[in-house]
């Protein structure tokens, strides 16, 4: 969410969020602001003096904070649990109460990943695995077997999911109406394992460049290595299957 009005300057005093806000939220004062950082919905940078440094992140949670007070009279303690929500790359929860969602297009009913999804900015999901269970319409036991496989890995310090692990998850359960079980897929890790081996050959040259430039030409072969490689091995299967069925 970027800041209308927002000034060039990487970082604004409390002051001058003050003025950004006021036109939107005339009753907000620099106490609220203070009040709200204190309740842990904010956390800007302090300088070496101590004066409080916001930025435009910082800028919009209290967009969205003051917004939710104003128009849907929510609690503090349920803002805090959206952003959260947010922070983690989910949707908070409709309802007071309810529980956060994974971004649509990761659960659209009967959808399945496609080629051109993978050249979309990635956005950064983080599930429990309770959420994760829940998103997938999994059951504990097909997610302990897909672990145990290695078709899924869990993220950071082994307590988080990312959207990948939701659409690996979800893909598979299509696939058991088949009778594919997760034993089965074993050999679709091992192949993705070649595959990684083979692309960093390309993109570890560029990323461990240190201009920003070099780095968004690796992040861009990430994505068009990914979807070159769906697109391949579908055809590869289609064409495979044809032939079998003596198309």
């Amino acid at each position: 969410m970027s800041a209308p009005g927002m000034s060039a300057r990487a970082f604004l005093s409390i002051g001058e969020v003050l003025g950004e806000l006021r036109a939107e939220f005339p009753d907000v004062t620099i106490s609220k602001i203070r009040f709200l950082e204190s309740e842990g919905l904010i956390q800007p940078e302090r300088t070496p003096s101590g004066y409080r440094k916001f930025s435009r992140v910082d800028l919009a949670r209290l967009r969205y904070v003051l917004s939710q007070q104003r128009d849907h009279y929510l609690p503090l303690r349920v803002i805090k649990e959206n952003l959260d929500a947010l922070d983690r790359g989910l949707e908070p929860p409709v309802r007071t109460g309810g529980a956060s969602q994974p971004p649509r297009h990761l659960v659209a009913a009967g959808e399945l990943p496609r080629p051109e999804d993978f050249l979309r900015e990635p956005r950064e999901v983080r599930m429990s695995r309770e959420e994760l269970i829940k998103a997938a319409g999994v059951e504990p036991a097909q997610l302990d077997a897909l672990e145990q496989f290695g078709l899924i890995r869990r993220r950071g310090k082994g307590t988080q999911y990312d959207g990948d692990a939701l659409v690996v998850v979800r893909t598979v359960v299509e696939m058991a109406r088949f009778g594919i079980e997760p034993r089965h897929l074993r050999p679709y890790r091992t192949a993705a394992d070649r595959e990684i081996g083979l692309f960093q050959q390309v993109i570890l040259p560029l990323s461990r460049q240190r201009n920003p430039e070099a780095q968004a030409r690796a992040e861009e072969a990430v994505r068009e290595l990914a979807a070159l490689s769906v697109r391949l091995h579908a055809a590869l299967v289609r064409a495979g299957l044809r032939v079998e069925l003596g198309g």
